[in-house]
């Protein structure tokens, strides 16, 4: 299996457009540390290809992945299809940007594809722009994505994006992971941009991955009221912090996988920092960062 990190913010990218935090003024002046939102692409072949979630960024992020570039045809893309962990607007919106007259297979949950039929109504607007198909996936049932992939959804949360407000959708699949397999290498790989907490079932699918990308969207849990950004806690907002005695990374430093990799990272993290104390105790772990261009062969 081929894996291509083709991002690693969270929400806002970084720099976040609206955001003069020390990491995001960083990034003005160092363009060359900012990344796009956190996104990869799978591929069992290296010919057709499968994107984990669809960015605000993904029309830039295609453009940078070589392998993601069309032909032979004038209209032929090896992107074949989009798996969505949740229905968040920097996991979707990219959806839009995919709409030339594209055939792509969009998966997911069944709370995820009716949010973006009802409140924000991407598969209406897309009907007449592509040939888009949309297959709901199953808690816990593998799903064939091609002769080589297949793909798992488990539960990583129930928190409905704040769009969604009291508009009676039902449900409580709203945030997942999926494990990859390579049925040809046996290779696996788990993808969970949102955790909100390290339990049991959460240790039973990344106990046997090659390769993990985890969400490391904040270094502690109230990382955004510390540097004036906001009032919620990490957690209040579905993510776990990596720090800490209750933090990820000692849990993922732990795991038997060949690569661990944070991803889904906040402008506010100081591990976006090269130079931090906090990269260098991680690089010690053995656990990496996610950064476009990042490749990893399972």
């Amino acid at each position: 299996m081929f894996i291509h990190c083709l991002g690693a913010a969270a929400g806002g990218g970084y720099p976040q457009w609206n955001c003069a935090c020390a990491g995001c003024r960083k990034a003005r002046v160092k363009p060359e540390v900012a990344t796009t939102h956190a996104g990869i692409a799978v591929s069992g072949d290296g010919e057709q290809w499968l994107l984990l979630n669809a960015t605000p960024d993904v029309h830039h992020q295609i453009a940078a992945d070589p392998s993601l570039h069309p032909g032979p045809g004038i209209r032929t893309t090896p992107v074949a299809g989009v798996l969505l962990t949740d229905a968040e607007f920097d996991h979707t919106i990219g959806l839009l940007m995919l709409r030339e007259e594209s055939s792509l297979t969009v998966y997911g949950t069944n709370p995820v594809l009716e949010a973006l039929t009802r409140r924000f109504p991407v598969r209406e607007l897309l009907s007449d722009y592509a040939d888009l198909s949309w297959c709901p996936v199953d808690i816990g049932k593998p799903v064939d994505l091609d002769d080589r992939l297949r793909a798992t959804a488990f539960l990583t949360g129930s928190k409905p994006p704040r769009y969604v407000g009291g508009s009676g959708l039902g449900g409580s699949e709203w945030e997942v992971g999926f494990r990859l397999e390579d049925k040809v290498t046996g290779g696996t790989l788990v993808y969970a941009p949102t955790l909100p907490r390290w339990d049991e079932e959460f240790t039973e699918q990344v106990a046997s991955a090659d390769c993990v990308f985890l969400d490391g969207t904040f270094w502690t849990d109230d990382e955004m009221s510390r540097q004036g950004a906001g009032s919620r806690t990490g957690r209040s907002m579905g993510h776990m912090p990596i720090s800490g005695e209750d933090g990820s990374a000692r849990a993922l430093a732990a795991l038997p996988a060949k690569r661990k990799i944070y991803t889904h990272i906040n402008n506010t993290n100081p591990i976006l920092d090269e130079d931090s104390k906090e990269r260098r105790w991680l690089t010690g772990l053995g656990i990496e960062v996610g950064r476009a261009g990042l490749e990893v062969e399972i």
